[in-house]
């Protein structure tokens, strides 16, 4: 249960949000209507046409904050339903004046409305809830539905990036893009036990995965395209 300080945290950083010039906060209806997504928003908004990268279900934006200090020469966008978690990336973005991260607070699902059609060229899915239990499919970040939107506005030579503690996420997303035909450019389950693991994979840690690492758990990671 939420304590009482708990709760005035969080409506706090919902009001602080509401003055940060990096938050998206569009209505459903807004999302479905493409007026945030509109043709020209993003370069606008970022000052360039450079390269955009996702990271979906973003949390407290890590990794939306830490690419972004890596590679200045693309623009970030973390995605997330809960605005009191990406409060804190927000924040560090401003106070580190980061000119190539934003934040848009809306359901994952609605992704392909955001975008237009191949305008992203990355999207990243780190620590996602797993969904294990049968019913729950429909709302795992990696089933067919969810791929489907992500090829809708993924450049031809973008790819998909997931990073999980979940041998059973990344066990069903491997078999189901191998069922599928889909290339997967790199495949291991335990990154930090491989010498060959990317760096930005290895160098950037949620607070999540902290935890996780704490008590000896594998981080998994793969990398994978639509064509």
């Amino acid at each position: 249960m939420m304590t009482a300080l708990g709760s005035k945290n969080k409506l706090k950083r919902f009001k602080e949000n509401e003055t940060f010039t990096n938050v998206f906060q569009p209505s459903r209806k807004e999302v479905l209507n493409k007026s945030l997504g509109k043709e020209g928003q993003w370069a606008h908004f970022f000052g360039n046409n450079n390269p955009i990268v996702l990271e979906l279900g973003c949390g407290k934006g890590e990794y939306t904050v830490g690419l972004a200090k890596r590679y200045p020469n693309k623009n970030f966008i973390g995605i997330d339903i809960k605005g009191a978690r990406f409060w804190r990336g927000a924040k560090t973005a401003l106070e580190e004046t980061l000119p190539n991260v934003a934040f848009i607070r809306t359901q994952i699902e609605l992704v392909e409305h955001l975008f237009f059609t191949q305008e992203v060229a990355e999207i990243w899915i780190t620590f996602p809830d797993p969904q294990i239990k049968y019913k729950r499919t429909k709302h795992r970040l990696t089933n067919p539905v969810f791929l489907d939107r992500y090829k809708q506005i993924l450049s031809p030579s973008g790819c998909v990036h997931l990073k999980t503690d979940s041998e059973y996420m990344h066990g069903y997303t491997l078999g189901l893009l191998q069922g599928m035909g889909l290339p997967i450019a790199y495949a291991n389950h335990d990154v930090y036990k491989n010498e060959g693991s990317p760096e930005e994979v290895l160098g950037i840690q949620t607070f999540y995965e902290n935890q996780y690492l704490a008590v000896g758990k594998p981080i998994t990671y793969l990398r994978f395209s639509f064509s």
